[in-house]
């Protein structure tokens, strides 16, 4: 999950581009970066950490240009963020190119070897980014006559691109002295929008990876750019666009709309905060229906992407909704945070709960997900702390058991606390009284409920069924070796740093 933002327009965009990156700050707090593109020459800035501490006023004036692309980036490994791994990547052959991926590819190790052995290409870190601007920048290399590109041309490469990638892609490229590029990858996984903003000079295009971003910055949507298809506006603002994949579909990801996407983000025309409502609408039939039994005084939502669900879930159950933790707006999302140890100080940190909404009370606590569980045990135990005498735990999302593999920070069976556990043990783990998890049919009907033309929905975090087919028990036990390996390099790394301290000491 990163956040991806492409432009063109007849002023400059520097300042575009960041208001962007601000606006996707949720999508991303390992690191940013902004390319702008004046003429046939290229000026990047990128690094470490949130937007507003990468960019600086001396930065923003060397971003000329009046187009670009920015992203703000997520580990997908769940690694601490590596400079050389930032994004937007760079190559100068055969064209200058550009890129910004969201997404994860699932054949990276083959395309690396293809690259490599086939293709005579290099490539200088272990992100599947910096593959797939290989790949396209190989493709783009076959197509092109005489090195001259046209549309036709670049959409022919993107289809070549669509032939050996697999997995999840959004993309926004810039070719020097062409224009902006965008492409979505044939199953639609990863949300990708664009809108259109009439100036004096011609149309101007923004492509984002949710539609809150062309909202703030006065670009009217036009729709999601589809699975397969590509985009691409040249530098004078004309616009083209071609179905790439003859066999596409669409199968957005449905953890994007419980927990992900901004609440006020369209995305394949379903209203993230119409279905977090439903959510809370179904999560609370299920409680009539199956805990009746249970004496519950007081909803409280885990704040902020929880809040829709649990303010429907007690109107349907005609109970008190109550705000009972504050949250400090300075600290990172804990999900999308590398490592244990970080996420569970952040905790509490991030949140601090209000003491007269919990004393002496059985309060329905409601989260959007429970992943982990390394949040929901310090939230369950700050609430008995605050003097609730007992704890419900209710998850707007079913129980995540499986792996995702499509850009998600959950690639690992072992480090997912439903997995290989039942709903009480669950409960006990973290602490809580009683746990109530929503039904995957229950969330999927939620979600396709607000635009029933979108019928299939990338949910293999909860069933383990991977839409793009191509995902084996193998590639699975093989990623989480890769992962544990990690793992264990950081903890080696954390002691080594423990011990250089005590000499210093």
């Amino acid at each position: 999950m990163c956040g991806i933002l492409g432009v063109v327009a007849s002023n400059p965009v520097n300042q575009l581009l960041y208001d962007g990156l601000l606006v996707l700050q949720h999508r991303g707090q390992d690191a940013a970066g902004i390319v702008t593109a004046e003429g046939p020459m290229f000026h990047m800035h990128k690094g470490g950490g949130m937007v507003r501490d990468v960019f600086r006023t001396r930065n923003m004036r060397a971003l000329s240009g009046h187009a670009g692309i920015a992203h703000t980036r997520y580990p997908t490994a769940g690694s601490a963020w590596s400079a050389a791994e930032s994004q937007p990547f760079y190559v100068n052959s055969p064209f200058g190119i550009v890129l910004g991926h969201n997404g994860n590819l699932t054949n990276t190790e083959q395309l690396k070897n293809d690259l490599f052995r086939t293709d005579l290409r290099h490539v200088n870190t272990n992100s599947d980014s910096e593959v797939l601007l290989n790949v396209l920048a190989h493709e783009l290399q076959e197509a092109a006559t005489n090195y001259k590109l046209d549309p036709a041309t670049i959409f022919a490469a993107v289809s070549g691109v669509h032939r050996r990638c697999r997995g999840a892609y959004a993309v926004v490229a810039m070719i020097a002295g062409y224009g902006l590029l965008a492409f979505r990858d044939p199953f639609g996984i990863r949300p990708l929008v664009f809108g259109r903003c009439e100036s004096g000079r011609g149309n101007e295009y923004l492509v984002a990876s949710e539609s809150v971003a062309l909202d703030t910055l006065g670009f009217e949507l036009v729709r999601d750019v589809g699975p397969g298809e590509a985009i691409f506006i040249d530098l004078d603002g004309n616009f083209y666009s071609q179905q790439c994949a003859p066999n596409s579909s669409l199968n957005p990801c449905i953890f994007e709309f419980v927990y992900l996407a901004r609440p006020d983000s369209v995305i394949d025309g379903i209203s993230v905060y119409e279905t977090r409502l439903r959510m809370g609408e179904s999560l609370g039939d299920k409680i009539r229906r199956e805990y009746a039994h249970l004496d519950i005084d007081v909803v409280i939502p885990i704040p902020d992407s929880s809040r829709p669900a649990a303010m429907q879930l007690s109107k349907q159950l005609n109970l008190p909704y109550r705000e009972g933790f504050i949250k400090n707006r300075y600290i990172g999302r804990t999900f999308i945070m590398p490592g244990q140890a970080i996420r569970r100080k952040s905790v509490r940190q991030k949140l601090n709960a209000i003491g007269m909404e919990f004393k002496g009370k059985n309060v329905l606590l409601v989260d959007d997900s429970v992943v982990r569980g390394t949040t929901s045990r310090e939230i369950v135990q700050m609430a008995r702390e605050s003097g609730a005498r007992r704890v419900f735990f209710a998850s707007a999302a079913p129980p995540v058991r499986y792996p995702n593999v499509y850009g998600i920070d959950m690639p690992s069976r072992y480090e997912l606390i439903a997995t290989g556990r039942t709903d009480a043990e669950i409960a006990r783990e973290i602490g809580c009284d009683e746990l109530i998890y929503q039904d995957l049919d229950a969330l999927i009907e939620d979600v396709r409920s607000v635009n029933p033309e979108v019928t299939n929905f990338e949910a293999s975090c909860f069933s383990g069924i991977y839409v793009t087919g191509d995902i084996t028990k193998e590639y699975l036990d093989g990623v989480e070796a890769s992962r544990q390996d990690e793992k264990e390099a950081a903890v080696a790394a954390e002691n080594q740093l423990d011990l250089d301290l005590e000499v210093v000491e």
